[in-house]
């Protein structure tokens, strides 16, 4: 046994060097860069901006709407350009865009008035190198906060930013009621998923350390091989695990069954799937305006795991829904709520945790008067959730603490409620032994390949300590 430790902890003390040295294979001359923006940050930046000029909201204005489609075409093609590897300069591309307003705004310095229609017509050219600077000077042709972007960069400049737009000198920080106002998303929430620059690597829960470096392996000879494909992946998290493409999370899947070529394809593929995580974001945000501003999420511990392209059809599938039934918006303010699609058949319900959820055949008419009837049901369960969370966190820290643990963790199936019930049980005892150990909250015990223990959140007294 003690031999077998041994052989483990060599691996392990190899793990990270090379996870670094893939990592640099990958990304060799962007370290250099102290915050390039990724491609995947430049998307979620520019969510505010896609979801005022998306063309499905403006099907009864047909020439706005065209203009708006052409703008969006020859936007995607400069941004592409920008990311691709070696390019030199680019030609200055003039974009006009029509702005979705919800309500009448009287006209100010530097910008155009607000018609009848509800939006207004807004022009810039493009004519930087940097794919941050762009995204800045189009967020501020647009009127659009700023600031999510900004703090990802400690090095960009403001001053040619406030002559071309006469922003002040202090960066506007929105509140959240701008967001529920306008129907816009907060940047700041989404940034969260991509608040790495650097690439990050992950594994499937349960692969020992031999397997991780296995495929730390194959990646590293693959961006020997045939770097220029692996540089797409810039600011994405890429998982080992069974079978490749994005997940709904957007995350670059790996799968460890696949030779090297399937990887390259995946990776000369992403910005297809970039394209597809934008429509999918301008898809979620339809359905939240059309559910009074309710929010379309997907939690992976609660839904089964889905490809992107498979979470866009289940999207696609209920957006096409709300529309066939010809209802209008939903007339409750359900902002700062949130919901999740599935494909079962059962009807709606509200979970203990505050989040609907819908199935993707819900009928629309049943679907609102449920929400209806929910919604202060459902701040109540989201209010409890947070109350939850923070002690769990807590009791976290303090057992991590108590015991000298070198990590405390637990499964995704398991729910706050159930790691709070073990952590106090386990603040009860004295476990001198658990020093500097890995211990994992599951449903059954265990020891991992890596020497993580596992216990059982309902672990019993006198079991447990065996």
């Amino acid at each position: 046994m003690l031999g077998s430790w041994s052989a483990y902890s060599e691996m392990f003390c190899h793990l990270r060097p090379l996870r670094r040295f893939c990592l640099r294979k990958v990304l060799p001359h962007w370290l250099h860069y102290s915050r390039a923006l990724s491609g995947a940050e430049a998307i979620n930046a520019l969510r505010p901006f896609y979801f005022a000029v998306h063309p499905d909201f403006f099907g009864q204005h047909p020439r706005e709407r065209e203009v708006n489609e052409n703008s969006l075409k020859r936007l995607s093609v400069y941004l592409e350009n920008l990311q691709k590897p070696g390019f030199k300069s680019l030609k200055p591309t003039q974009l006009t865009f029509y702005i979705r307003e919800k309500t009448a705004q009287n006209s100010s310095e530097g910008q155009e008035p607000v018609n009848t229609t509800g939006f207004r017509a807004v022009r810039f050219t493009l004519h930087s190198s940097d794919l941050l600077s762009t995204v800045l000077y189009i967020l501020n042709s647009c009127s659009l906060p700023v600031e999510h972007v900004q703090s990802l960069n400690t090095n960009v400049h403001s001053q040619p930013l406030k002559e071309a737009t006469g922003m002040p000198d202090r960066p506007i920080k929105w509140h959240r009621s701008y967001y529920s106002f306008t129907g816009f998303k907060d940047p700041d929430e989404d940034l969260g998923h991509v608040s790495r620059v650097e690439t990050t690597l992950t594994w499937q829960r349960g692969w020992g350390v031999a397997h991780r470096c296995s495929q730390l392996h194959s990646l590293s000879r693959l961006a020997q091989q045939n770097l220029e494909p692996l540089q797409n992946a810039k600011g994405c998290t890429v998982v080992f695990t069974d079978r490749s493409g994005m997940s709904a999370l957007g995350h670059v899947m790996l799968g460890t069954m696949d030779v090297h070529h399937h990887w390259t394809r995946l990776f000369e593929s992403l910005p297809s799937y970039f394209d597809l995580q934008r429509r999918m974001s301008a898809l979620e945000d339809q359905i939240s305006s059309l559910l009074g501003g309710i929010q379309v999420v997907y939690i992976e511990e609660f839904q089964p795991a889905l490809t992107l392209e498979e979470y866009y059809s289940l999207l696609n599938t209920f957006h096409n829904q709300l529309l066939r039934s010809g209802l209008p918006p939903h007339p409750q303010n359900l902002s700062g709520l949130q919901m999740i699609l599935s494909s079962d058949r059962y009807a709606p319900s509200l979970h203990e945790l505050g989040h609907f959820n819908i199935p993707a055949l819900s009928d629309p008419a049943s679907l609102q008067s449920f929400m209806r009837t929910k919604a202060q049901q459902a701040r109540e369960n989201m209010t409890r959730r947070e109350k939850l969370k923070v002690m769990e966190n807590e009791l976290i820290q303090a057992s991590t603490k108590k015991f000298s643990l070198e990590k405390l963790y637990k499964e995704p199936s398991i729910s706050s409620r159930q790691m709070v019930d073990c952590c106090k049980r386990l603040l009860e005892h004295s476990l001198p032994y658990l020093y500097g150990m890995h211990l994992c909250v599951s449903h059954f015990y265990s020891v991992m390949q890596d020497g993580d223990l596992c216990i059982p959140w309902n672990w019993k007294k006198g079991e447990a300590m065996k």
